[in-house]
């Protein structure tokens, strides 16, 4: 058996799909000559990355699947303009390194301004297809990070995308979830890599907007908040660990080592928060507050620790009769009402019935550039890891619990991310989406043979064709 024809996504494992064929492509020319075969077969064709995306947007059952993950090519950055071209496929960790080594012993250096966070194994291509952000305080999703791309579309043909030459595919195409074309290369936009010093404070939900609105007039550029997970607490999603990050003189020495949450920290940190969610907070917080004032670069300090396949081991550790994962939700609320959204959240989460393993908010810039856009306005963000058990039960309550998280953050007004889950009903998308139709019609319009294809370009085109 061909094992690899089963795929299934890294994180929460709940999208096995059997698929035609699995190609490697190494170059554009490669991709178009997969294209063109997909075309003489009558294939429809789905793309992937690194398989972390949790909404099945890369893979379709019996698609020839493109994994896109050989386009790693990096090319000089162009200094003057502060821009670089590279491969779809190259992942957020090896950019970062190969731009800080062709650019070794330079006065200025350019490097990225922001990243996902959670994973540095993801494709800029994977990034881009959702519109990723991070935790920038005043950046707009990656959208705004990218100059132009190149996108092979479903006859095989060469489409360069930017604000000026193929407006319409550019805004569809990021944030269209792979259903335009194969993104091939991206011209990126860098910025000078900076000395930041993290600031660490612990404040509530009621006073998080205050201070990240203060820390950005003291010109920090990055910062989150991290919310206590313990539902038995009264501090559940109430009290947290907020860190900024502001640039510092660049004459500022570097420290040569310093203490950082390594991966057998991570390890604990996770089964603690399986397990006691009261001092997984204190270790954490404690943590974190004894690295205020500590130095970081801008780039590296977006990379993070990932334990790929964490939960196989915690279920055998607990004798779990269910394998489960944690399941990713993104919630989106006017800054205003962050405090009433989460002490709603905290009821309805409250009995524990479906614990949360991990939170946190941060801010984001509106997009008015990509056509699904979810960054409508000025927003917080809000983060949940909900613990999933893998049974039709563990399901049921995990896809109520983040209906019914939809539901408030569209009663304050909000939105939901559609990356992570295919869970919402129809009238939430629409809500949150009022251009989900038409976005539909432009895939119809751009892709007329419907060769890009997934389970959630599927599962979003059958439920829209129900009456």
């Amino acid at each position: 058996m061909n094992t690899e024809l089963l795929c299934n996504d890294k994180h929460s494992k709940l999208n096995p799909t059997r698929v035609a064929k699995v190609l490697h492509p190494s170059s554009e020319e490669e991709v178009i000559a997969a294209i063109r075969h997909a075309v003489d077969k009558n294939l429809p064709v789905s793309i992937c990355g690194a398989r972390h995306a949790m909404g099945g947007q890369q893979f379709g059952a019996d698609t020839l699947l493109l994994d896109i993950s050989g386009l790693t090519q990096l090319h000089r950055v162009d200094d003057q303009r502060g821009l670089v071209e590279v491969g779809a496929g190259i992942m957020w960790q090896e950019l970062i390194e190969g731009l800080n080594m062709q650019q070794a012993g330079r006065d200025l250096v350019w490097s990225i301004r922001q990243k996902q966070t959670g994973a540095d194994d993801l494709t800029i291509g994977g990034s881009l297809a959702a519109n990723a952000h991070g935790r920038g305080l005043q950046l707009r999703p990656l959208i705004d990070d990218v100059e132009a791309f190149t996108l092979i579309d479903g006859d095989g043909r060469r489409h360069r995308c930017s604000r000026s030459e193929n407006q319409e595919r550019f805004s569809l195409a990021i944030g269209g979830y792979g259903c335009f074309g194969v993104m091939t290369s991206v011209l990126l936009r860098l910025t000078p890599l900076r000395k930041l010093e993290r600031l660490v404070e612990i404040v509530t939900t009621d006073q998080v907007i205050s201070v990240l609105e203060e820390r950005i007039r003291e010109a920090c550029l990055y910062g989150d908040f991290q919310f206590s997970i313990d539902e038995t607490s009264p501090d559940f999603l109430h009290l947290g660990v907020l860190s900024s990050y502001r640039p510092v003189d660049p004459s500022t020495p570097m420290p040569a080592t310093r203490d950082e949450l390594d991966a057998k920290d991570w390890e604990s940190l996770i089964h603690l928060a399986h397990h006691d969610r009261a001092e997984v907070f204190k270790v954490y917080s404690d943590f974190y507050l004894s690295t205020h004032k500590s130095l970081y670069w801008s780039d590296t300090h977006q990379l993070s620790v990932y334990l790929e396949d964490y939960h196989s081991q915690l279920d055998h550790e607990c004798g779990a009769e269910v394998p489960a994962s944690e399941m990713i939700s993104e919630l989106y609320v006017p800054r205003d009402h962050l405090t009433s959204f989460m002490a709603a959240t905290a009821k309805l989460l409250k009995d524990g019935s479906v614990p949360v393993i991990y939170g946190t908010v941060r801010l984001i810039e509106q997009d008015d550039q990509s056509f699904l856009a979810w960054a409508r306005q000025n927003y917080a963000c809000i983060i949940f890891n909900l613990h999933t058990e893998h049974d039709e039960a563990g399901i049921a309550r995990s896809s109520d619990a983040f209906r019914a998280l939809i539901d408030l953050a569209l009663s304050f007004g909000g939105s939901y991310f559609l990356t992570y889950h295919r869970w919402a009903r129809r009238d939430q998308i629409e809500k949150a989406y009022p251009q989900f139709q038409d976005f539909l019609k432009k895939k119809e319009e751009f892709d007329p043979n419907q060769r890009f294809q997934s389970e959630w370009w599927r599962h979003h085109r059958n439920l829209f064709q129900k009456p």
